[in-house]
C-alpha cells in the first residue's frame, strides 16, 4: 500500500472510465468530420460528471483532504456523505453539507455583507 492518500476511490475510477470513453469518441467524430459524433463525445464525457457525483453522494467518493490510512482502500466506503462533507461542493450543490460558521454576525447590527441579523451565531 502506498504511503500517500492518491484518492483512488470507486466513483473516481469509474468517472475516469466512462469519461475516457466519451473523449475517445469525441476524438472519432474530429477525425471523422463527424459532428454527431463530437456531441455524442461530449454527452459521454457530461454523463461521467453526473455519475461520479452520484457515486460520491452514495458514499462511494472521499471528502476533501487526506482521509486516514484505513480508508485508503478502493473498496472502503465514506460514512461520512450522508450528512455531507464541509467544504465539499458536490455536496453543497446537492443541499447537503454542514453549514458555514459566519464570523460576521453581531446581534443588533447589519452583517459585512448587508443582511440584517435576527440571531446570534453563539
Amino acid at each position: 500500500m502506498s504511503k500517500h492518500d492518491e484518492g483512488h476511490t470507486l466513483a473516481g475510477w469509474v468517472g475516469f472510465g466512462i469519461a475516457t470513453v466519451g473523449v475517445a469518441a469525441i476524438g472519432l467524430g474530429v477525425g471523422a468530420d463527424n459532428a454527431p459524433g463530437e456531441w455524442g463525445g461530449l454527452a459521454v464525457v457530461a454523463a461521467s460528471v453526473l455519475v461520479t457525483w452520484v457515486l460520491h453522494l452514495a458514499g462511494w467518493g472521499k471528502p476533501p483532504g487526506r482521509r486516514p490510512a484505513s480508508e485508503w482502500g478502493l473498496r472502503v466506503r465514506d460514512r461520512g456523505a450522508r450528512e455531507g462533507h464541509p467544504g465539499c461542493v458536490g455536496c453543497r450543490l446537492a443541499g447537503r453539507g454542514r453549514p458555514a460558521v459566519r464570523s460576521d454576525v453581531v446581534l443588533g447590527r447589519e452583517s459585512a455583507s448587508g443582511e440584517p441579523v435576527t440571531e446570534s451565531a453563539s
